[in-house]
């Protein structure tokens, strides 16, 4: 978690305007898309962690003249399942990025929703654990990835021009196989809630 810290902060010395840096932290769910769009996260049985760092290019602002800017993003994940007796292992993704923007009392508050893939380096237990429910349950390293979060932004929240630029919120890592139309991928989905500090340059 330091190193990914101290990653963020020093690119964050040397990025340039239209970009953007976000680190992340959060754990595995066993809750379904579903539920945790309706509210539920629970969090899985086993301590299951992931350290994240996304990196994004803005494609437009103010896109289609309505307040939403797009970004490509790409991220490296770690993974943590030592609480699974299993070593740990990472995620590449590459995807589209939406952020729909709203001022609410004096503040700057951005829904995103993103989509497209993820690459992992071995299959997540949560992954492998849901898989098994059902017969000829199959896995992947390569599906469907949705990044869908909500923040705010900490400078205009306590008045501090510098900090301006800078969110805090929470995402959800979501990887599947779109019901089976990916790799044959119907059951062994996973998803992470994460709370993060993103900073646009």
């Amino acid at each position: 978690m330091r190193f990914f810290l101290f990653l963020f902060l020093t690119l964050s010395l040397y990025a340039e305007e239209n970009y953007s840096l976000r680190v992340a932290y959060g754990q595995a769910s066993s809750s379904t898309l579903g539920d945790i769009i309706s509210g539920d996260f629970s969090s899985h049985e086993k301590s299951l962690n992931v350290v994240a760092l996304d990196g994004g290019y803005l494609l437009k602002q103010g896109a289609f003249e309505w307040p939403m800017d797009v970004y490509v993003k790409s991220s490296i994940s770690y993974f943590d399942e030592s609480d699974a007796n299993r070593d740990a292992l990472y995620e590449l993704t590459l995807y589209i990025k939406a952020y729909w923007n709203f001022d609410f009392l004096d503040n700057r508050v951005r829904f995103g929703f993103g989509e497209g893939a993820s690459y992992t380096s071995d299959i997540l237990f949560v992954e492998a654990e849901e898989a098994a429910t059902i017969v000829d349950g199959k896995t992947s390293y390569f599906l469907n990835y949705l990044d869908i979060s909500l923040d705010f932004d900490i400078g205009k929240l306590v008045g501090v021009k510098t900090l301006e630029g800078a969110y805090f919120g929470w995402a959800l890592k979501h990887r599947s196989g779109i019901y089976g139309l990916i790799n044959g991928v119907s059951k062994g989905g996973s998803n992470y809630n994460t709370l993060y500090i993103e900073k646009n340059f």
